[in-house]
């Protein structure tokens, strides 16, 4: 198998507490990488990177190319080398879709390690959500989220979604399981996928073999008590709408 490496900008535990300070801007992250998601400075969106273009969406859902100055507090990114691809069928909610690809990670004896799936389908329901920003440190992403969350539906549309799976060993360095931001064929909509009605799709696999992850050397980074944060909360963020 090539070496395929994922870049890493903070942990996630550090997000979730509410260090969302820019470790790099946009034009560095993408020297790492043409696949991946994240988030911007205090917040400002949710991050889609593809085919090596940095988007963001904002909080109606629209999405638009990123200045490559932009801070960047919390995302991964990878070159993308994949190793399979795959077509799958109709699946009537994300939970069906994650188990799908579970199915996929499993027949590639991956089940401990990270991966990067690319999806273009069609989809007759993305339920999914952005941000605007805010300007504030330890306050949780929990909490920021409970003020400038934004959910929206798009319907009938065709797009990509970015799929990074990480192992449960990794717990609070990212989320574990699955994590999908989605955007359309015509990069105009997208955020960070609640659910989905999926009619079907083409997917593309990179297993990960190597991890760099990007510490913040801002001296406010280390009086965060990172340990703290709370797993529930994160899944709440991650998974929840309110």
């Amino acid at each position: 198998m090539a070496d395929s490496k994922m870049y890493q900008v903070s942990t996630l535990q550090a997000l979730a507490m509410g260090y969302t300070k820019a470790t790099v801007t946009v034009g560095e992250l993408l020297s790492h990488g043409s696949i991946g998601l994240g988030t911007f400075e205090n917040v400002d969106g949710e991050m889609i990177v593809l085919d090596g273009v940095c988007y963001r969406a904002t909080e109606d859902g629209s999405v638009i190319p990123a200045d490559s100055g932009m801070g960047v507090p919390f995302s991964v990114i990878d070159c993308f080398t994949p190793e399979r691809e795959f077509d799958l069928g109709y699946a009537e909610s994300i939970t069906v879709l994650k188990q799908q690809l579970d199915l996929r990670v499993e027949e590639g004896f991956g089940l401990n390690s990270i991966h990067v799936v690319r999806i273009d389908g069609e989809f007759p329901k993305i339920d999914a959500r952005s941000e605007s920003p805010y300007k504030s440190q330890h306050v949780t992403l929990k909490d920021v989220l409970s003020v400038t969350q934004k959910a929206f539906l798009f319907e009938n549309i065709r797009g990509s979604l970015i799929c990074v799976y990480f192992p449960d060993y990794m717990d609070g360095i990212n989320a574990p399981g699955w994590h999908m931001h989605f955007v359309s064929e015509d990069r105009k909509c997208g955020g960070h996928v609640f659910d989905l009605i999926m009619t079907r799709g083409t997917a593309k696999l990179d297993k990960i073999n190597s991890l760099e992850i990007r510490i913040p050397t801002d001296p406010a980074y280390d009086v965060y008590s990172l340990k703290q944060a709370s797993q529930e909360e994160i899944k709440q963020v991650e998974q929840g709408k309110k």
